[in-house]
């Protein structure tokens, strides 16, 4: 059976700001009177939703800003109740959403574990029994007697974090809570939330922008798309589907950047990737071989030149760099228009959506005359290949053979295993 019911779920919201109270009995007469009244408009923040969890399933919840993902959080956590449809919950709930919102600023630590121990339904008793155990995860023990208003906001929402992880309930909600304190903290986070899913056997509903982390934690996600489920499945099919939706939003929403770092002397006219027969490529299949052709104004003389070419993405992570280095020094090439090729064999990047660098250096001094980032984004793409088993360890594929064997029982002696 079922341990959460989601059954025609609407959510709608009144847009615009909120009506006071003599606006509102306004309304009213003018209504009476048989008066016209523009209300303003109503958005659906969840269209008809309708889904089914059973007994130790985690679940991702993904989809674009505004897809209706917090909305649905919040109905199934009671903090707000849908418009049209129903909600069926049997068990036990501890809400992850918006950790340390009950904090009061002027109460210490050991005070609001206390009180945000029983806002979410923990008796004073369970709280005595599990207050060490909270502080030492939260690594509060120094600060726990401080007011919460000395904190940091990395402190509360850490201190905040172990007191609803504390929670014995048969349900965990969580949304967005585990990238949370230093980069130390954060992996205790993720270790108790695969402690609570593998071990403890929980049901858990995970909302999160970090499609690696929900895959790798979840059987099954349900993707939303403003306010409807548009996909339910197989974590690694439905987080494919997103990423190859998100990438298309990234490559036509992109555009060159708009300024560059140029003293004049050249001129970017066209940059594009194309095949051996020379034709623009729209997608990079991976692993194929393509070439950059760039095409370039020279307002004055290029003395022994310099190109480098580099691939990032989107969010400016550098994924390579390469430099013509001494291929054209001792050339002088004279003002006019001319075409730069780099071949490239075997594009080696995973599929996804990346972007292009260019910087030219010129002169018997080397200076440097041209440098762009995210001159030209580039999708690429692969036939079968599932986008997230890709995404999940990197960026490139290493090409290798794997071996494995019993070792001989006189040379097992000399082998020791690993600390």
């Amino acid at each position: 059976m079922p341990i959460i019911e989601v059954d025609h779920v609407t959510k709608e919201y009144r847009l615009g700001a909120l009506q006071g109270l003599k606006q509102t009995l306004l309304n009213a007469g003018a209504r009476l009177a048989g008066k016209m009244v523009v209300e303003p408009p109503l958005f659906k923040a969840l269209d008809d939703v309708s889904f089914s969890i059973e007994p130790g399933e985690v679940v991702g919840i993904i989809g674009h800003n505004g897809a209706g993902k917090s909305t649905l959080l919040k109905m199934l956590a009671k903090i707000s109740t849908p418009t049209r449809g129903s909600i069926r919950v049997d068990g036990r709930i501890a809400p992850l959403i918006e950790v340390g919102a009950g904090f009061v600023p002027d109460f210490t630590g050991r005070e609001n574990v206390y009180l945000n121990g029983a806002i979410l339904g923990l008796s004073k008793k369970e709280i005595d029994r599990k207050f060490d155990e909270i502080v030492e995860f939260a690594e509060m023990a120094e600060f726990i007697d401080t007011p919460v208003k000395r904190y940091s906001s990395g402190m509360q929402v850490k201190l905040a974090f172990s007191v609803a992880t504390s929670i014995e309930a048969e349900i965990l909600i969580v949304d967005e809570v585990l990238a949370v304190g230093d980069l130390a903290f954060q992996r205790k986070c993720f270790d108790r939330m695969e402690d609570l899913i593998k071990r403890q056997q929980r049901t858990v509903l995970l909302v999160s922008h970090n499609i690696r982390q929900v895959e790798r934690l979840c059987s099954r996600v349900i993707l939303l798309d403003h306010g409807r489920v548009a996909a339910d499945g197989v974590s690694s099919t439905v987080c494919d589907l997103f990423y190859s939706q998100n990438d298309e939003k990234v490559r036509l929403n992109a555009s060159r950047s708009a300024s560059a770092e140029t003293t004049g002397e050249v001129e970017l006219i066209d940059l594009a990737f194309v095949d051996s027969a020379g034709d623009p490529l729209e997608n990079i299949e991976y692993h194929s071989d393509v070439t950059l052709n760039v095409t370039l104004r020279t307002h004055q003389t290029l003395v022994n030149p310099i190109f480098g070419f580099g691939i990032h993405t989107v969010d400016f992570l550098y994924l390579s760099t390469e430099i013509s280095e001494t291929q054209f020094s001792g050339q002088v090439h004279a003002p006019g228009i001319y075409v730069l090729r780099f071949a490239i064999r075997k594009f080696p990047f995973l599929p996804g959506v990346y972007s292009v660098r260019l910087g030219i250096n010129t002169g018997e001094v080397t200076k440097n005359v041209f440098y762009q980032e995210g001159l030209h984004h580039f999708q690429v793409v692969a036939t079968g290949r599932n986008r997230t088993q890709s995404m999940q360890e990197g960026f490139v594929e290493m090409q290798g053979d794997w071996m494995f064997g019993k070792i001989h029982t006189e040379m097992a002696a000399g082998v020791h295993a690993l600390n």
